[in-house]
């Protein structure tokens, strides 16, 4: 067992390397990844009864969840798993028959609101079932990202001119679907000092999509002639914000000035239980070099200065008009039934 232990620590810890070395990037992809491995340990891991696989699951998960705390996919991940181990362990308990009094039955019927379910007790067939319900959920990941753009043509109409931040695979999609079949025009502001708004751009021109890549100095300007703005985002938080690319909450304020309805794309995987908490921004936030902003040449002036950079902006729900998800549109404040949804309270706080 010691050697399978090893064995698991190894492949944990090699998640958490090829992440941090940027072998693996993009929330998809640390979601298939995340997913991936945990089913594997699910599978190869000696235990009996739900509550011993929940301790291994969760033994694993708090590893990566503490040496990725800004990924908050993985994190989101390890709490969709304990959720299905849940909710089949529950499934078997209901299919399994009891010899009890039909009163007492109903009684426990009854009361069973805000009890704790005993996740000891065997359930035959756990396995086989917990492992069909992890490959179902790997299918719906795999079509989330065509299931949101299948939605395009509700939301993007003929001759809108719409807005967009950076590069976001599901922003490109969404858009080269409505084109298919609408002519509109697309804003992309560069968003730097990474750019990825020029990458978007030429993605969309080579698809012959009307596309003006503008400075984000530029976004204010411009927002008056917006019919719409669609991004994406890193995480969605528990109230309904986002932790989105930094520039985010610039469009936001804008479009909110200018009363332009903010559609936000994101999967279900996106959705987590965490709230910004302002007295810890390192949990929330990094920093990477100014070196795209800035002029290095002239060092005279730069040695006099502290230049932050910050990867993520918060945005508030109240600037948000719509959640577009893999299963539909939502609005901010739906986001905690959500949340119910998808995973255990008890499971929030790893």
């Amino acid at each position: 067992m010691m050697e399978y232990k090893d064995d698991v620590n190894e492949h944990v810890y090699q998640l958490i390397s090829d992440i941090k070395q940027s072998k693996i990037s993009g929330s998809y992809d640390l979601t298939i990844n995340t997913v991936s491995l945990l089913k594997d340990i699910i599978t190869h891991s000696e235990w009996q009864t739900a509550q011993e696989l929940m301790n291994v699951v969760r033994t694993q998960g708090i590893k990566l969840v503490k040496s990725l705390p800004l990924h908050s996919c993985v994190g989101n991940m390890v709490r969709r798993m304990l959720k299905i181990i849940r909710e089949e362990f529950l499934a078997g308990q209901q299919s399994r028959p009891e010899e009890v009094d039909p009163q007492d039955s109903l009684h426990k019927l009854v009361t069973s609101e805000g009890g704790r379910d005993d996740y000891s007790k065997p359930v035959a067939e756990l396995k086989p079932s917990v492992m069909e319900h992890i490959g179902e959920f790997q299918m719906e990941l795999e079509t989330s990202a065509d299931n949101i753009a299948r939605q395009a043509l509700e939301h993007i109409h003929a001759n809108e001119i719409v807005m967009t931040l950076g590069k976001s695979s599901a922003v490109e999609a969404f858009l080269k679907k409505a084109a298919s079949r609408r002519k509109f025009e697309v804003i992309v502001a560069e968003c730097a000092p990474f750019c990825k708004g020029r990458e978007l751009a030429a993605s969309l021109e080579r698809s012959r999509i009307a596309t003006t890549l503008v400075a984000d100095t530029a976004i204010f300007a411009l927002m008056s002639r917006v019919n719409k703005v669609v991004i994406g985002t890193h995480t969605v938080m528990a109230n309904g914000g986002l932790r989105a690319v930094c520039g985010s909450h610039t469009v936001a304020l804008a479009a909110k000035h200018y009363s332009v309805p903010v559609i936000v794309l994101a999967p279900m995987y996106k959705l987590s239980p965490q709230y910004l908490r302002s007295y810890d921004q390192d949990l929330f936030n990094c920093f990477v070099s100014p070196e795209g902003v800035l002029d290095l040449a002239d060092g005279g002036i730069l040695s006099k200065v502290h230049v932050y950079n910050p990867v993520f902006d918060y945005v508030p729900p109240e600037l948000i008009t719509l959640f577009l998800s893999n299963t539909g549109g939502h609005a901010p404040s739906y986001i905690y039934r959500l949340l119910s949804e998808l995973y255990h309270p008890d499971d929030y706080d790893l």
